[in-house]
C-alpha cells in the first residue's frame, strides 16, 4: 500500500495535462513500482542467477 505522502511525490512529477486513462496506467505503475521497492527491502527478490535460470527455462 502506497502512502499519501509518496503519491504526493510522484504526483508532482506528472505531466500538467493528461488523460484519465494516462492517469490511471501512471498511478498503476506507481503503486507496481511502491511494492516491488517494499518487497526487495524484506528480502523479497531471487539472485540473478536464479533469474536466468528461469528466464531459460521459458525458452527451452
Amino acid at each position: 500500500m502506497i502512502t499519501k505522502e509518496k503519491l504526493k511525490k510522484h504526483i508532482e512529477q506528472f505531466p500538467d495535462e493528461m488523460s484519465i486513462d494516462e492517469l490511471i496506467d501512471r498511478l498503476i505503475f506507481v503503486e507496481k513500482l511502491e511494492n516491488r521497492i517494499e518487497q526487495s527491502k524484506i528480502g523479497e527478490t531471487i539472485t540473478e542467477e536464479e533469474l536466468k535460470a528461469e528466464m531459460g527455462e521459458w525458452f527451452e
